[in-house]
């Protein structure tokens, strides 16, 4: 099933001229896990177009397939799924490097009559599944997992009661797994945010036929809970398309547009911060895409200058987190950055790895708290460094992207998980004019 191609474990960033070009971004990670598997849950047939063909919407759309639905290919992005009632798979699930995978089809799993078990890369095995399976054996399931609360994970669904459940680490993931539990229990579901995280759950539920309610902090399933196949339209990711954009911003003369970029209000943090640190970016051709607003995005070459991000916007973008501390590293002033303690369980310790690369390529960075204060000094930095990324693909592409306007190149190894959110990276950089090899 596989149709990615994947970077190399080692890639070099040099300085490069001015990028210029117009570009098509892969559709957006999270609504592509989330389409998959409520296509499989749902009554007919799902047509998905736009799907992001990484890696790891690839496992997703393989343990659907494992768990009894019919998934097909039929074109660049286009896919099919007919959702039926799911099955114990022969064998494990194996989640490769996904966390949202893993956890949306752990959510999934545990409201049906079946057994499960959930394995993935070793990246993915450090991380803490424990969030997740503690609100869902409060539903009832049983839960069988490693130490700490690691993969493997198995789980024994089915006969669920419903829940109340604070959501205080502002996370998409546990938010969405309850739900998808919520979708086969008997009695009231309700998730309270005090911090608003991505919707994208929600919105798709609804648009399958569950009926979701939202007052104020409160997410509650109603009384309808079945699901019935649609048509599904991704627009392009806003996560992926901050690496071109802020390699825009820093690199002198650039000029570069990515097209059809998502504009959910809850992940468009990025942008109003890079507005706020001085950013040329304009939002052009707005439009409504499956649902979401979207917009072409224009950013052109930006003296940056150093701001401070509350607590309350790292919901809203604390995927970009990397590639803005990089944008901070040539902004003049500090930094700081609050509120990133989810950063530490990520496919690494981003906010280590953060620090440590910056550091390495002679940008002033620490910690402090669960905070980032990065001291940029308005130049470019001296760079000259070989990153390891740990498997991180976010930060393998946020320190490829500082490479290209430091003075001296920067090399990243473990590079090759690019291709789990962004297959083509390197192409589509080089496209542009970025020397990426």
């Amino acid at each position: 099933m596989s149709v990615a191609t994947l970077d190399r474990d080692r890639l070099t960033a040099r300085a490069s001229g001015p990028l210029a070009g117009v570009i098509d971004i892969p559709g957006d990670k999270s609504m592509s896990h989330r389409a998959l598997i409520l296509g499989g849950l749902a009554k007919g047939k799902t047509r998905i177009s736009g799907l992001l063909e990484g890696d790891d919407v690839l496992r997703t759309a393989a343990a659907v397939a494992a768990l009894g639905a019919e998934v097909e290919r039929t074109g660049d992005g286009e896919w099919s799924v007919v959702g039926a009632e799911w099955r114990s798979p022969a064998g494990p699930i194996d989640c490769g490097n996904s966390g949202t995978g893993a956890r949306l089809l752990m959510g999934a799993v545990a409201g049906l009559p079946i057994e499960v078990t959930f394995t993935g890369d070793e990246s993915l095995s450090r991380r803490p599944m424990g969030r997740v399976l503690d609100p869902l054996r409060t539903m009832g399931a049983r839960v069988v997992a490693a130490e700490g609360g690691r993969m493997p994970v198995t789980i024994s669904g089915g006969a669920l009661g419903g829940i109340r459940f604070v959501n205080e680490m502002a996370s998409a993931q546990v938010k969405s797994a309850i739900l998808l539990a919520g979708l086969r229990a008997d009695g009231a579901v309700e998730v309270i945010e005090p911090i608003a995280t991505r919707d994208h759950s929600e919105n798709m539920l609804r648009a399958f036929g569950c009926d979701v309610e939202r007052d104020g902090e409160l997410i509650r399933l109603g009384e309808r809970r079945a699901l019935t196949a649609i048509d599904v339209v991704i627009p392009a990711d806003p996560s992926s398309a901050a690496f071109p954009l802020v390699a825009a911003l820093i690199c002198s003369g650039s000029y570069v547009t990515a097209r059809g970029v998502m504009l959910n209000p809850l992940r468009t943090g990025l942008l109003t911060t890079l507005a706020e640190m001085g950013a040329e970016i304009e939002l052009t051709n707005r439009r409504s895409v499956g649902g979401e607003e979207v917009a072409d995005i224009v950013a052109r070459a930006s003296p940056l200058h150093g701001v401070e991000v509350p607590a309350s916007r790292s919901a809203s973008m604390i995927d970009e987190y990397p590639i803005l501390a990089v944008a901070a590293a040539f902004a003049h002033g500090r930094s700081i950055m609050h509120g990133l303690a989810e950063l530490r369980v990520k496919e690494s310790d981003r906010l280590a790895a953060i620090i440590a690369g910056l550091t390495a390529c002679g940008v002033e960075a620490r910690e402090k708290g669960d905070g980032l204060i990065v001291e940029g000094t308005g130049r470019p930095p001296r760079g000259g460094a070989t990153i390891n990324a740990n498997h991180d693909h976010r930060i393998a592409m946020s320190f490829l992207v500082l490479g290209l306007a430091s003075t001296q190149p920067v090399g990243v190894t473990g590079a090759e998980t690019i291709a789990t959110s962004f297959p083509g990276f390197t192409e589509l950089m080089s496209s542009l004019g970025a020397r990426i090899a």
